[in-house]
């Protein structure tokens, strides 16, 4: 299944630095994505898009992740000549990832 199937996002930037919130619709399915979309399953899934370390905050009460994304608005919005250089789009993007449905 897509991740966007139990999960909505939000994406805002710093300087050369994305950070994706990822949260769940239901409470049942945190377990599922916590095991499942690791830093490293996203610094794959963006692959040519981020150059750094992506690190992950979990923040369980919530049911919400926080990806930061490391090096990953060629060199941040007045150095990029990106379409998207706020790399809004990349929550869109990582709610495209495949999920274990079960």
């Amino acid at each position: 299944m897509k991740l966007r199937q139990v999960a909505h996002s939000r994406t805002g930037d710093k300087g050369n630095i994305s950070n994706i919130s990822l949260i769940v619709y239901h409470m049942k399915d945190y377990e599922k994505i916590r095991k499942e979309v690791t830093p490293e399953k996203v610094k794959s899934w963006f692959s040519g898009i981020v150059e750094g370390e992506v690190v992950r905050y979990e923040l369980p009460t919530l049911g919400a992740f926080n990806f930061v994304l490391n090096k990953a608005l060629c060199g941040g919005v007045t150095r990029s000549l990106s379409l998207d250089a706020h790399g809004k789009s990349l929550s869109s993007a990582l709610l495209e990832m495949e999920i274990d449905d079960e």
